[in-house]
């Protein structure tokens, strides 16, 4: 896979850090005639969460208040609700799989997986789980979609034969180096390798990254050399680049991993002012966006929410 280029930031935690994501970031994409906004609005009251690219400069963002889905366009900073809420229904994360245009998302609490067409929005297909705590994120593979499961130590997968949506989703155990923890939320966001064989998953409670075997389960400490990624949210890979949201921090973490993703090491941690508890980002047009989720302001039907450009 192409590693897509990334914008430099110029708000880094450190100065030291700053020399560090010079040289681990690839130059930016040519000036557009007109610059993409610095951040993008969503509809008021939305509370979102997970963020996704599509194809071009698309961008999807789900709510936690209904689970509906907004689509935008991270060039013109415009966008509309692509599919209606409803009540008792979730999103959480969300991941876009641009070879069949499907829009996968996790419903949290409610133990639902649902798969939406990418284009017309139509809800193409639920899937509910009975014994699952928390489905929080999403990774697709070509055999298949993983979602985590924050509470119960375990995934949730569906076969996607064909790159069509399976008649059932089932769960595999989480076993090896991750064990969960009583107190906060354990695993979160997820990623695939390009390879599809290997998952890569952050517990939120410790910091700790882990390689995670697709076919049975099995989970490996990656070494981050003493670094950790506390309260790790959504990650995004290109390439061997890694950015793990740390949601409370207001903080995004950039990870330079190893061909073999046993390891990695730190380069910077990016942060912005515009920044109000991000949760999830994605890369879209060489440009990296978080969308802030705002947790610690009380949500209103009129609370304004956006999607903000990381270090333009």
């Amino acid at each position: 896979m192409r590693r897509p280029p990334s914008v430099p930031s110029t708000r880094l935690a450190a100065a030291a850090a700053a020399a560090l994501v010079g040289a681990s970031l690839l130059a930016a994409p040519a000036q557009a005639a007109e610059p993409f906004p610095d951040t993008v609005p969503l509809p008021d009251g939305f509370q979102p969460e997970g963020i996704e690219s599509g194809r071009g400069t698309t961008l999807f963002v789900g709510s936690l208040a209904d689970g509906a889905i907004w689509r935008g366009d991270a060039r013109t900073g415009e966008g509309e609700v692509l599919a209606e809420g409803a009540e008792g229904r979730v999103s959480v994360g969300i991941a876009y799989d641009a070879s069949t245009d499907r829009l996968w998302v996790a419903g949290g609490e409610t133990g639902e997986v649902r798969v939406y067409d990418g284009t017309s929005g139509e809800l193409l297909r639920t899937y509910s789980l009975a014994g699952t705590g928390f489905l929080n994120d999403v990774a697709i593979t070509r055999d298949a979609v993983y979602v985590t499961d924050s509470n119960v130590q375990q995934l949730v997968v569906v076969p996607t034969p064909g790159g069509e949506p399976g008649d059932a989703a089932s769960t595999v155990p989480l076993t090896g180096d991750l064990q969960y923890v009583a107190d906060g939320f354990n695993a979160n966001g997820i990623v695939a390798d390009p390879s599809g064989r290997t998952l890569l998953v952050v517990q939120s409670a410790t910091g700790l990254l882990f390689q995670v075997d697709p076919a049975t389960g099995g989970t490996e400490q990656v070494d981050l050399g003493g670094e950790t990624l506390v309260n790790g949210d959504g990650l995004e890979l290109r390439g061997r680049t890694l950015w793990a949201v740390q949601n409370q921090d207001n903080v995004v973490t950039e990870v330079a991993l190893a061909g073999d993703l046993a390891s990695g090491e730190v380069v910077a941690r990016l942060t912005d002012d515009d920044f109000d508890v991000p949760t999830t980002v994605a890369v879209a047009a060489g440009r990296l966006y978080a969308v802030n989720a705002r947790f610690g302001t009380t949500p209103t039907p009129t609370t304004e929410y956006d999607v903000v450009q990381v270090g333009r």
